[in-house]
């Protein structure tokens, strides 16, 4: 799946609120002509995109899978899509089947702002110094506990997580900030993004890290970065992933017109 999450209050289900999952159950349940309930990879939060989302259901075997998608897409709305469908073995879970999640943060980085990139980046008017942010990124790779990058603690299954790779790039004004694990915590990848904007900018030093991690305590991170700068680009799953073929960023065109008009100036 992928969609353009601007316009939706999240993943997850919520009564009269428009929701991914609420758009996506419905349209689901009319073709199947039964109550479907699905699971995601990521329940992303309130304005946060994908490209690469993966979801699963449980469904009576009549409806042909390899037109699925095809049905899908004239009954979902326009900011949101299916790319491909397929069966799998009974206790397959979208969520608890996936090794890996592989999430990227768009900021652009100049003193004004941008109409056309506005719902997919998040505008820092800072001169971000890219290799100040890698190095403050570094100890955050591995296995930690992330209470100190935690929105809302988890009900259960505690705040340590591992962290695979943090990757920071910069294409002229278009930076992008990478990050890879088997799971993340409840805005984990915005509060780590919003922290390293900071070190970024010279409000903090890159040492600092280290130091927040260590305290355990949310009050001791960076801001939460806002949410229209982040994507769920790849799902990985033993023999599967879903950022191959045509999960390439949908929106990877539209960040590419625009440093060409950049350079153009």
């Amino acid at each position: 799946m992928e969609y353009d999450g601007t316009d939706f209050c999240g993943f997850q289900f919520q009564p009269a609120l428009r929701t991914i999952a609420g758009e996506l159950e419905a349209a689901l349940s009319r073709l199947f002509s039964q109550t479907i309930k699905v699971t995601a990879a990521g329940r992303t939060d309130a304005g946060v995109h994908a490209s690469g989302q993966v979801v699963s259901f449980a469904a009576h075997d009549a409806f042909p899978i390899d037109k699925l998608s095809i049905a899908l897409n004239t009954a979902l709305p326009p900011d949101l899509s299916a790319r491909d469908a397929a069966r799998e073995e009974p206790g397959f879970s979208a969520r608890a089947s996936a090794v890996e999640r592989r999430y990227t943060y768009t900021i652009v980085n100049r003193r004004d702002r941008s109409a056309v990139l506005r719902r997919f980046a998040h505008h820092d008017h800072r001169t971000l110094d890219v290799d100040a942010m890698r190095s403050a990124a570094a100890p955050l790779v591995g296995e930690h506990d992330f209470v100190t990058f935690c929105g809302v603690l988890p009900q259960k299954g505690g705040t340590v997580r591992t962290v695979r790779s943090i990757e920071i790039e910069r294409d002229g004004e278009i930076v992008r900030v990478h990050v890879a694990g088997a799971g993340f915590l409840h805005r984990m990848v915005r509060i780590v993004t919003g922290t390293l904007l900071d070190v970024g900018a010279g409000k903090r030093e890159a040492g600092d890290v280290a130091t927040m991690l260590a305290a355990r305590d949310r009050r001791a991170a960076g801001p939460t970065a806002p949410p229209q700068g982040l994507s769920l680009v790849e799902v990985r799953y033993p023999g599967f992933s879903s950022r191959s073929g045509a999960s390439e960023s949908a929106y990877s065109h539209q960040f590419g017109a625009e440093r060409r008009a950049l350079r153009s100036k």
